[in-house]
């Protein structure tokens, strides 16, 4: 779990804090969304509402409500990004590129199957598998679900994970 022992220091959870009401010991929120994350809450209340997310948590067992949180958590913020698509442009996105990254892949194997079969000695193909030729340069082609106005291609989710638009860092600009 993310946090169980945030009421610890009497310091509501961020659901609590965002709602404006007090943290109780038994809350539902304070595990999963914990004060030091406000901006994940703020998502998840933005797009699902409390009272859904409450109701959620609720049906779950114990065990189960962390992965729901954070599938929350990411469709959230991939909504916020893409109104449009959410997740679901993630998904292409990276389904397109799994596609093209697999027919460079078929067309690698096939040149060396080519150059295999042309030359006669088995050495000769194992130096062309050692001796990688340059790929020829090709224009990337830009997505444009994924250029927002006023969105930046260095900052990133703020739930902290990788998402095809935030290029691998998080909104402070650092690595994940």
């Amino acid at each position: 779990m993310a946090s169980s022992s945030s009421n610890t220091y009497n310091s509501p959870c961020a659901a609590c804090k965002f709602l404006r009401r007090k943290c109780m010991p038994g809350c539902i929120f304070a595990p999963y969304f914990p004060p030091e994350e406000p901006h994940k809450f703020a998502n998840v209340h933005k797009i699902f509402g409390a009272s859904n997310v409450t109701k959620l948590l609720n049906e779950l067992l114990p065990h189960q409500r962390e992965d729901a949180v954070n599938s929350l958590a990411y469709e959230a913020e991939a909504r916020v990004r893409d109104p449009v698509y959410g997740c679901v442009g993630a998904i292409s996105y990276l389904q397109r590129q799994v596609h093209r990254l697999q027919k460079e892949l078929d067309a690698a194997n096939a040149d060396l199957v080519h150059y295999g079969l042309s030359t006669s000695t088995p050495s000769n193909v194992v130096d062309l598998v050692f001796q990688p030729q340059p790929l020829p340069q090709q224009p990337q082609q830009v997505n444009p679900v994924y250029r927002l106005p006023g969105a930046s291609r260095g900052t990133g989710g703020s739930c902290g994970t990788f998402l095809p638009w935030n290029n691998g860092h998080n909104q402070q600009g650092g690595n994940m």
